[in-house]
């Protein structure tokens, strides 16, 4: 298992060595170069995936050929078409990477396992979608109430790491604005 991975079970819980082997065994290591798809629109979902190396996004494309990026995800976080994942439905998002990438990917039947062997796993996963739905609702109301200029301080304050990696086209398209609007905030600070 790699130690990325192990630092990150540790911070939620203390697994022992046996845990962490089970844990290990319900996972497969997937590496993506920059560009290549993990996941396509029309495709079922069939993993939870949490990035050991590089960044990935999930994205839908209108029928003009605009992205909208959903999410991004680098080390240490969870990526996924949720919806396709839990009801079988063909996903509407993309997942590719952005930069070349190491995954490490949980089939549900695997996590679900987990979930019922390790109630320490269990009580990760549900901090976890808390986790996930507080950062959701907060990307929602961010998004309805806040200027061109919070959202985008807001996203540099809360992802340094990605305002540096992530191209300014891409990171204009997770906050709704226009990457001139986007060019004239960066300038401006």
């Amino acid at each position: 298992m790699q130690d990325i991975f192990k630092a990150y079970l540790k911070r939620h819980t203390d697994f022992n060595q046996d845990e962490l082997a089970m844990i290990e065994s319900a996972t497969r290591l997937k590496k993506l170069r920059r560009h290549q798809y993990l996941l396509q629109e029309g495709e079922i979902a069939h993993h939870h995936c949490f990035v050991t190396k590089g960044i990935l996004r999930a994205y839908s494309v209108d029928e003009k050929g605009n992205e909208y990026i959903l999410r991004f995800a680098n080390e240490n976080g969870w990526i996924s078409d949720c919806e396709s994942l839990y009801r079988g439905t063909p996903s509407k998002l993309n997942i590719d990477a952005i930069e070349d990438s190491e995954v490490l990917l949980f089939e549900n039947a695997g996590k679900d396992m987990l979930i019922e062997k390790l109630p320490a796993f269990a009580k990760m996963v549900n901090i976890m979608k808390n986790e996930s739905s507080v950062t959701f609702q907060n990307r929602v109301h961010e998004s309805i109430t806040s200027t061109s200029r919070q959202k985008y301080e807001s996203f540099v304050k809360r992802y340094p790491d990605l305002a540096l990696r992530v191209p300014q086209a891409m990171i204009a398209s997770y906050l709704g604005i226009q990457p001139e609007t986007l060019s004239r905030l960066r300038h401006a600070r």
